[in-house]
């Protein structure tokens, strides 16, 4: 069945933002439908795998590259607006795709850089076996899952913020069987120490714990890690894990590096703590299972060989 793609459903998902003030994601389908002149079979057409709508999830495809390229925001979950380099982007609308694509290389070629290991450099869409393929639109779609877990972190209280992560730390397995082992410290008396975590049922061993809530182009410099490490003096520790949803200078990290062995201090930067909460299930749930099977060669080479 011929459906427009996620592409030919951008700009037009991009000027029904433009006519309201918010749009939810599941408010986009009808408009965009009779704008694009689709049939109700068309709207209601499934992937063969019975996982969900083929439209409605190429709409959400098209909104989550419109919000990676920082043409509109989200207010709050599950809710977008269009912002100001949108409306500008609006004044040319056939520029709009290639603007994206131009945003999208840059966020991959920054990811890429970050990467350990060099399997993980560019291959053209033409070199990719369709293995590789599936399992860089794989990656496509986890990077765009950890920006949503920013977005929806920037959009609740520091004091949650807190919460999770004190949280996260538990759920990656810190504090192990000890109970209560998570503390969430007294606002009015935190002294530079929003979390603790208990290693041990005596509190012998403690992970003392700062979260910062910052907006992703925000960089955390040396001097806030210098304080951390003050804090931790005075708190008598020699672990401390800080963690934001923003990034760490250079600086920072250097200086983290280079601290004395009797102090360790870890840093968690926004992609590596949306990464965690990923893969440890922390407030997430499983939507897709694609399973793709290989031939059992015991059952195979049992058989005459023809």
């Amino acid at each position: 069945m011929e459906l427009p793609r996620y592409d030919e459903i951008i700009v037009p998902a991009l000027e029904h933002l433009n006519s309201k003030q918010e749009v939810r994601l599941r408010d986009f389908e009808l408009p965009l439908a009779s704008h694009l002149n689709l049939t109700q079979e068309q709207i209601e057409y499934e992937y063969e795998s019975g996982n969900g709508r083929v439209f409605y999830d190429r709409i959400c495809w098209a909104v989550s590259y419109l919000n990676m390229a920082g043409l509109v925001h989200k207010p709050k979950r599950g809710v977008y607006a269009i912002n100001d380099l949108g409306k500008k982007q609006l004044q040319n609308p056939s520029q709009i795709i290639q603007f994206i694509q131009e945003q999208i290389t840059k966020r991959e070629e920054t990811r890429v850089k970050k990467s350990k290991t060099a399997d993980d450099q560019l291959i053209s869409v033409e070199q990719r076996t369709p293995e590789e393929s599936l399992y860089y639109a794989f990656d496509g779609i986890k990077n765009s899952i950890y920006r949503e877990i920013l977005e929806t972190i920037l959009s609740k209280s520091p004091r949650e913020f807190e919460k999770l992560v004190v949280t996260l730390l538990q759920k990656m397995g810190y504090g192990g069987e000890v109970q209560n082992s998570g503390i969430v410290t007294q606002q009015s008396n935190d002294k530079g120490i929003d979390g603790i975590i208990k290693e041990d049922v005596l509190g012998l061993g403690r992970i003392h714990i700062q979260a910062k809530r910052f907006g992703f182009d925000n960089t955390i410099g040396r001097e806030e890690i210098q304080k951390f490490v003050g804090a931790l003096a005075v708190a008598q520790s020699n672990k401390g894990v800080f963690i934001t949803t923003s990034s760490f200078s250079k600086g920072a990290i250097e200086y983290v590096q280079n601290l004395n062995a009797s102090t360790t201090v870890v840093l968690i930067d926004g992609n590596q703590l949306a990464e965690h909460i990923y893969n440890y299930g922390l407030g997430m749930q499983t939507e897709k299972v694609i399973e793709i099977k290989t031939l059992d060669s015991d059952f195979w080479d049992r058989m005459l060989d023809g």
